[in-house]
């Protein structure tokens, strides 16, 4: 553990040559005052801009939790973790959450991380079950806690935060300005980094109404879909079975779509994030859990199936597209007798589809299931000289690879991965026989 490492050398092993102008005052905000709320718009950063002033504020010489991290989702808490372990600064992280194993949670308490990581429900449970100590923990993060307060974490929140007798640095981080906060939190005249936009820009986030003569808008999302040129866009439901039927709607029509939502158990979660980010998926329908928090790339076009019943989550949901100077599409379908919300406004560009167009190509890159992972001592550069040497693969015909702790996830060319599973079907990746085959 180096507390004194460069700033420099954390970066770098991240892959970022420098801070932004957000992350440079969060980092001296959170370091000189005891109480920081930071607003800044998703995908600006904030998690590298939380996390950087820790590496200054823990103790090497402390083998006990010394700074609590709270999210809303499992999926925030897990790419928390990955930043950190990515600054490889030596000090130890553990990340709890429902659906993840309690016993190995429990086991992995029994050394302490100095960094500690969770969703509100799982930490207060470990609280009962009196699995760590909180008398040296000294920095509570509150990351996306707006969320967690919709959610219903107000009485897990209030229930861990009473617990902490010894805290002297708190930290709410939001990408949404004006939130109300909670009395229980104890922030008391916080030192406020807002990086949220005065304007929005309009020039670069366009919204467009789709008008659905019939009742079911089924047909009028399958003709925008096949309209946007195979682009790939995030389809909003309010609903998890609203998500699942239209999904369904779209693959029986010829559309290779996924779903996402909370119902659904970890594994399944994971991969159809993974099969999105790595382009052998291009239309994710989705609750609005995947509206902020998550590692997915810039949307070019976000869909609004339906509209939210909040403004500040039809904020979050437009906040996938047009980010960092990009331009952006957000399309908002409405049976045409549809009561619109207040929040949409009257003037609003109103597209015509045409009753034909042709299908979206199918996705460029199809997933490749691995199963073994860091555990059984495999990376990227194994997986990328396997299917190379073995496979005969060239440069561009390998994406994204993610490696877990016991599966890899590797994405292929579709005009390739059939030639490389029968060339690659007996053969050993590092002395071992693995199961590779396309990922379900």
């Amino acid at each position: 553990m180096n507390k004194n490492q460069p700033i420099s050398t954390i970066l770098s092993n991240v892959g970022v040559e420098a801070l932004n102008p957000m992350q440079q005052a969060a980092h001296k905000a959170i370091l000189n005052n005891n109480n920081t709320l930071l607003i800044s718009p998703t995908g600006s950063g904030k998690t590298l801009a939380f996390l950087l002033p820790l590496v200054q504020l823990l103790q090497p010489e402390k083998q006990t939790v010394q700074c609590l991290i709270l999210t809303p989702s499992r999926e925030l808490a897990m790419q928390i973790e990955q930043v950190w372990k990515k600054m490889a600064t030596g000090f130890k992280v553990n990340v709890c959450y429902g659906g993840h194993a309690m016993a190995t949670e429990i086991q992995n308490f029994s050394q302490p991380p100095a960094v500690l990581i969770g969703t509100p429900g799982r930490i207060a449970d470990h609280l009962t079950r009196n699995s760590f100590s909180l008398d040296d923990i000294q920095t509570l993060i509150l990351d996306e806690f707006d969320k967690s307060l919709e959610m219903g974490f107000q009485e897990q929140m209030a229930f861990i935060m009473d617990g902490l007798r010894n805290l002297t640095k708190r930290v709410l981080v939001s990408a949404t300005a004006g939130i109300k906060i909670p009395g229980f939190v104890g922030l008391v005249t916080p030192t406020i980094v807002n990086f949220t936009p005065e304007e929005e820009g309009p020039q670069a986030l366009v919204m467009k109404a789709v008008i659905s003569e019939d009742k079911d808008k089924a047909d009028t999302l399958f003709r925008l879909i096949c309209s946007l040129h195979s682009e790939s866009a995030l389809i909003f439901c309010n609903h998890r079975d609203a998500v699942e039927r239209t999904c369904e709607l779209l693959k029986e029509r010829g559309v290779q779509a996924a779903f996402y939502h909370g119902g659904m158990d970890q594994d399944a979660r994971e991969r159809a994030l993974i099969q999105f980010r790595n382009g052998s998926v291009n239309y994710l329908v989705t609750t609005d859990l995947a509206a902020r928090g998550l590692d997915i790339p810039e949307m070019k076009h976000v869909i609004h199936y339906h509209l939210p019943i909040h403004e500040h989550e039809f904020i979050h949901r437009n906040g996938r597209t047009a980010r960092m100077h990009a331009t952006g599409n957000s399309y908002l379908i409405f049976q045409k007798d549809e009561v619109r919300p207040q929040y949409v406004e009257n003037n609003m560009i109103e597209i015509q589809l045409l009753d034909t167009y042709p299908l979206p190509n199918p996705p460029e890159f199809v997933t490749i299931y691995v199963s073994g992972g860091k555990k059984n001592k495999l990376n990227k550069v194994d997986i990328v000289g396997f299917f190379s040497q073995k496979g005969e693969l060239e440069k561009g015909d390998l994406g994204l690879i993610e490696v877990k702790d016991y599966i890899s996830f590797a994405a292929v060319k579709r005009s390739k991965y059939k030639a490389l599973l029968e060339k690659i079907k007996e053969e050993k990746m590092k002395g071992k026989k693995y199961k590779i085959e396309v990922a379900r």
